[in-house]
């Protein structure tokens, strides 16, 4: 599970300041912060164990990396075959549905989140096929100190069908902050060879990369794609980021994944 705390008042509210340089005169346009909203994240994989659920509420873009948790919120999946499951919450915000045996794929699930007098409502599609990764190796960072290290993913991408991906890597257990996204558009059914460029920590000989690969529907590509296109915008990118797509509805922030996973870790060389 890609875990990504976000600042949701980008598209809504932001302060913007022009210098014109020819005068010297500064223009302040000062805009209210965005009302709070609902930012659930929310996975189902395709592996037995627990899945999990976190509901927070947004804050200023402006404002420090404290999100406010959700609780007492009712949170129920339905499978697509009939069957419901219920989610309990474990700690404020957190909510975990176990046991659970996997989800199945090519089936479309419907999570449903009621909080107070509002229910959000979003679906997803596991993908018919869990493509495998085949497995993960390393070489010299190009852009920066030869020393440091490059890691890459290698996968066959099966023919014939749409896929999408997400690359979660985690350098000695950290997870790397840069979102990491393909899809088949000019590789359906060719090996593929993607490397997982990244400044956020450096990887030395000797560490341990780790790296899941999560196979994606199209509203769960969409969001993730849109986050990696704006990972250099904000403050010190200079542009104000807007919200990425949501699959839930009433508002909601967020999106609700459930999507196949599997993983590969290597010794750096």
């Amino acid at each position: 599970m890609k875990s990504v705390k976000l600042k949701y008042g980008y598209i809504v509210a932001a302060i913007i300041v022009l210098t014109i340089a020819s005068c010297q005169k500064v223009i302040d346009l000062k805009l209210n912060n965005a009302p709070a909203q609902i930012v659930i994240e929310a996975n189902i994989t395709d592996q037995e164990g627990p899945q999990y659920v976190t509901i927070t509420k947004s804050v200023p873009f402006t404002a420090t990396d404290n999100f406010p948790t959700v609780t007492g919120a009712v949170i129920t999946l339905n499978d697509g075959a009939g069957r419901q499951f219920h989610f309990n919450e474990v700690h404020p915000g957190l909510y975990v549905l176990y046991p659970f045996h996997g989800g199945v794929y090519g089936r479309t699930y419907t999570l449903t989140v009621k909080i107070g007098d509002t229910t959000y409502m979003a679906q997803s599609t596991m993908p018919t096929v869990s493509v495998p990764l085949d497995s993960i190796t390393d070489k010299p960072n190009v852009f920066g100190k030869s020393s440091l290290r490059t890691i890459t993913v290698n996968y066959q991408d099966p023919p014939n069908i749409a896929n999408q991906y997400l690359f979660v890597l985690f350098v000695n257990s950290t997870e790397v902050g840069t979102i990491f996204t393909n899809d088949d558009s000019f590789t359906n059914g060719r090996y593929v060879k993607e490397d997982l460029f990244q400044t956020d920590i450096d990887i030395h000989p000797g560490d341990t990369a780790s790296v899941n690969m999560e196979s994606i529907d199209k509203n769960i590509y969409k969001y993730w794609y849109t986050l990696s296109q704006q990972q250099t915008n904000g403050p010190d990118g200079g542009v104000t980021p807007s919200n990425p797509p949501s699959n839930f509805n009433n508002n909601a922030l967020g999106y609700f994944s459930a999507h196949t996973i599997t993983g590969k870790s290597i010794i750096v060389y």
